[in-house]
């Protein structure tokens, strides 16, 4: 019998331009077949009927997803007025109709209520689990489960266009957390009419933008072209916001080794350390010493 690929040691993190029907999961399985990497990972969920951006972590990157799914995203999306849907985007079935049709005026107005630290009732079809089943499921099974309401952070939220009678565009800045579905539910309910998701696009995940992202055809020509490493970001591009810390290339074989280093001039708290330029480890500082709590092989 032959031996098993592992696949290769690629790290870095790529980002990608999630196309619509497709779900976040078969899109990282598509770049690690694309691209033979060994391990592979996301920095954020997108819905199949999304595009944008998807940061898409290879190899040591998938250490630092958290942080990426952490980062504030932009969003610009399209709501449809006058029907409610039971998934509250497109891919519904409608289950409730409304004539009523909001002025320009009264969106605007209605906005404010939606911007900073607001209290949200996620979607029926979210991957939010409920007693260890996924929501969606159960709502496909036709016993949809109570959906405990979350606070999230919306920073900034406008109206860009109204595109007609039935639809308007919008921009918005939010935290980790949001359901741009639930927001356009939401939005809809309090304009006196109902409404879903027609169309949403990412354009941004922390400093990882729309601009920058690549198609998965543009992919397959990057790596059949020997470029992919031109489009590939360094692993602690996901950190940006994390202090930094340079130790001598003892200490970070210490590190490595999962022990604590002394270390004279870092304030308390979560550091990203590295030698010679190349990252070793994030750690905690505290008393003076730098406890290892991810180590990276690079």
């Amino acid at each position: 019998m032959g031996r098993r690929r592992r696949g290769q040691p690629i790290h870095g993190w790529l980002i990608l331009d999630k196309p619509a029907a497709m779900t976040s999961a078969r899109a990282v399985a598509r770049v690690l077949r694309i691209t033979g990497a060994a391990k592979g990972g996301h920095g954020g969920t997108l819905d199949p009927m999304a595009t944008g951006v998807l940061p898409v972590a290879l190899g040591e990157a998938t250490k630092t997803t958290a942080y990426a799914m952490g980062s504030a995203k932009e969003y610009k999306f399209t709501i449809r007025w006058g029907e409610a849907r039971d998934t509250d985007d497109g891919d519904g079935a409608v289950v409730e109709t409304s004539a009523i049709r909001p002025e320009a005026a009264a969106i605007g107005a209605a906005l404010g209520a939606f911007i900073g630290r607001v209290t949200q009732v996620p979607p029926a079809y979210a991957a939010i689990k409920i007693g260890g089943e996924r929501a969606y499921d159960l709502a496909r099974e036709g016993r949809p489960a109570t959906m405990p309401p979350r606070e999230v952070v919306i920073e900034s939220l406008e109206m860009t266009e109204i595109v007609d009678r039935d639809h308007a565009r919008f921009v918005m800045r939010c935290g980790k957390g949001t359901y741009v579905r639930a927001l356009a539910r939401d939005l809809a309910r309090r304009l006196g009419t109902v409404g879903h998701l027609a169309s949403l696009r990412r354009t941004a995940v922390g400093d990882y933008r729309a601009a920058d992202a690549i198609s998965l055809d543009k992919l397959e020509t990057l790596v059949h072209s020997g470029a992919l490493f031109e489009h590939l970001r360094p692993v602690e591009t996901a950190l940006d916001d994390i202090p930094a810390l340079a130790v001598t290339d003892e200490q970070a074989d210490r590190l490595k080794k999962g022990q604590a280093v002394h270390v004279l001039e870092s304030a308390p708290g979560r550091v990203c350390v590295a030698a010679n330029g190349r990252l070793v480890a994030l750690a905690d500082v505290k008393d003076g010493k730098a406890r290892p709590v991810r180590v990276f092989n690079l």
